[in-house]
C-alpha cells in the first residue's frame, strides 16, 4: 500500500477518522488483497484487522450472495470503472446483511493506471412487510422463516469458507447452487438501498477520494478518481495486473509501442532480485540496470531482437538499487495479444549460479520458457476479454 499511495502512519490516521465503512484493495498484489479496512467496517463485519488485511473480498460471501452480483462487480474491476450495487453479505459470525456496495478506481495521476479500488459499504435498512398470504406460523414470514433455518444449516459453512481456501470456496459455490434449485431454503428476499442510502455511499466515495488526492499531494505520489489520460505513457488494466501478479517469476514486461520502450510491468521477483520499488521500474527503460562494466553489445542486442520483433537471450552483468552488481541470463520474447499482434515484449531475468530460485529441477532454460508462456496465455486472455473494440 505505502508504494502506491505513500499510506505513512499518519495518512492511515486520517482514514480511520471516517465513520463510514470501507476497504482499499491492491489489485497489482495476487489475489488482488484488502490492505486497508475501516474501524467501521470492522465493526459491522465483527473482523479484526489481521483477519481482514491480506485476504480477497469474497471472504465476505456466502451461500446466499448471487453470484451474478459477483460477476458485475468482477467486470467492473476488469473495466477499471465505478459500481453501485445491492449484495448480501456475511459477518464473521455467519449472519447475512444487506448492503449498498459501491467501488471505484483511484488513479495514479502521473500515467493513468489504476493503482487501488475504494469500496464502500453502506447497511442498508430492511423495512417492515405487511403480513399477508406470505406468512408462517405466527405471523413471521417464511422468508425470515427461512433464514433462520439457512444460519442452522449452513453457518458452520460460513465461518469454514473465511480461511480463503479455494477447496472450501468450491463448496460454498456448490452450495450456492444447490439453494438456487431448492427453493425451500431460499434465505433472503433481494433489498433495494434507498435514495438516502445512495446519496450516503456517493458522498462516502467522494470524501475518500477527496481525503486520499489531498494528503497524495503532501506525499508526492498524486492520486486522483478519474484517469489522467498522458502521451507517451501506458498502463495495464487490474484484470491483466492481477493475472501478472499470479507469476512467481522474475520478469518485466516492456511496450514497444511507446517511446523509449518503457518497462509497464514488474514482477516481485524482479523486484526482489534487483532491490527497486515498483515505482521506481515502471516508466524506464530495461538499461537503467545497466553500470560501467555492463557490455554495450548485449543493450544493442536486447533492442535489435525488439526492434525485429524476435526472441533472444543474452547473458548480462547488470547492476542492484544498492549498487552491487550481478551476473543474469535474459529472455526477450514478444507476446501478441488475442488479434496476434505484438502487443508487449517479456523479459525473463534470472541470476546466474542462483540455486535456490524457484525450478522445481528444471533448467534456468525451461523456466525462462515457463514464465513466457504463463505471461503470454496472461496477455491473450485479457485481451480477448476486452473485446475486439478495447486495444489493450
Amino acid at each position: 500500500m505505502e508504494s502506491q499511495l505513500g499510506l505513512i502512519e499518519w495518512v492511515r490516521e486520517a482514514l480511520d477518522e471516517f465513520p463510514d465503512n470501507f476497504i482499499i484493495t491492491d489489485p497489482h498484489i495476487s489475489g488482488h488483497p484488502i490492505v486497508y479496512a475501516s474501524r467501521g467496517f470492522l465493526k459491522m463485519t465483527g473482523y479484526m484487522k489481521s483477519e481482514v488485511i491480506g485476504q480477497n473480498g469474497r471472504i465476505f460471501q456466502g451461500p446466499g450472495t448471487s453470484r451474478r452480483s459477483v460477476m458485475e462487480i468482477r467486470e467492473a474491476i476488469r473495466e477499471e470503472r465505478d459500481v453501485q450495487i445491492n449484495l448480501l453479505n456475511y459477518r464473521k459470525d455467519g449472519t447475512p446483511f444487506w448492503i449498498l456496495f459501491h467501488m471505484c478506481p483511484v488513479f495514479n495521476k502521473d500515467d493513468g493506471r489504476v493503482i487501488h479500488f475504494v469500496g464502500v459499504q453502506v447497511p442498508i435498512s430492511r423495512k417492515p412487510r405487511r403480513l399477508g398470504s406470505g406468512s408462517g406460523r405466527n405471523g413471521v414470514h417464511l422468508c425470515e422463516e427461512g433464514s433462520r433455518m439457512h444460519d442452522v444449516v449452513y453457518g458452520p459453512c460460513r465461518r469454514e469458507v473465511c480461511s480463503d481456501s479455494l477447496l472450501e470456496l468450491g463448496h460454498v459455490l456448490a452450495l450456492d447452487s444447490a439453494l438456487d434449485t431448492d427453493r425451500g431454503f431460499e434465505i433472503e428476499e433481494p433489498c433495494e438501498a434507498s435514495d438516502v442510502e445512495k446519496r450516503k455511499a456517493d458522498t462516502a466515495i467522494s470524501n475518500i477520494l477527496s481525503m486520499l488526492t489531498h494528503y497524495s499531494e503532501l506525499t508526492g505520489k498524486l492520486v486522483c478518481g478519474k484517469r489522467c489520460s498522458l502521451s507517451g505513457v501506458g498502463h495495464l488494466s487490474s484484470s491483466l495486473n492481477i493475472s501478472l501478479g499470479r507469476i512467481k517469476h522474475s520478469f518485466v514486461l516492456i511496450d514497444p509501442h511507446l517511446p523509449d520502450m518503457p518497462i509497464v510491468y514488474a514482477s516481485d521477483a524482479f523486484l526482489k532480485l534487483t532491490g527497486y520499488a515498483r515505482h521506481e521500474v515502471l516508466g524506464r527503460n530495461y538499461r537503467f540496470l545497466s553500470g560501467l562494466d555492463t557490455d554495450p553489445s548485449t543493450l544493442c542486442q536486447i533492442k535489435e531482437s525488439i526492434q525485429m520483433e524476435q526472441a533472444c537471450t543474452v547473458r548480462t552483468l547488470n547492476y542492484r538499487k544498492d549498487k552491487s552488481s550481478f551476473w543474469s541470463v535474459l529472455h526477450i520474447s514478444p507476446v501478441r495479444n488475442a488479434t496476434g499482434k505484438i502487443a508487449y515484449f517479456v523479459g525473463v531475468q534470472m541470476e546466474e549460479g542462483n540455486k535456490k530460485q524457484e525450478g522445481h529441477g528444471l533448467s534456468l532454460e525451461m523456466r525462462q520458457l515457463s514464465a513466457v508462456g504463463a505471461v503470454k496465455v496472461a496477455v491473450r486472455s485479457s485481451s480477448m476479454a476486452a473485446g475486439p473494440s478495447k486495444s489493450l
